[in-house]
């Protein structure tokens, strides 16, 4: 495997990576899915669900930014 299909690897998640590297239990993901909430995903294949990296960080960000509170010096 070269340089480039190992990054691509690693950008495209499993929900039982993404369990392990951002915490979110693979439960809620699989409920997330079928309320149309959380990040998106998509299949690989018939039963393989995978999220990307980049839209994992980008739904944290988002869910950051509309409930942050306070921390103004």
């Amino acid at each position: 495997m070269d340089t480039q299909q190992l990054a691509r690897v690693r950008e495209i998640l499993t929900t039982k990576e993404v369990e392990a590297e951002y915490g979110f239990n693979q439960g809620t993901l699989r409920y997330w899915r079928h309320r149309d909430e959380g990040p998106a995903s998509f299949r690989m294949g018939k039963k393989t669900v995978v999220y990307r990296r980049a839209e994992i960080e980008k739904w944290i960000s988002a869910q950051e930014a509309a409930s942050t509170r306070g921390g103004v010096a």
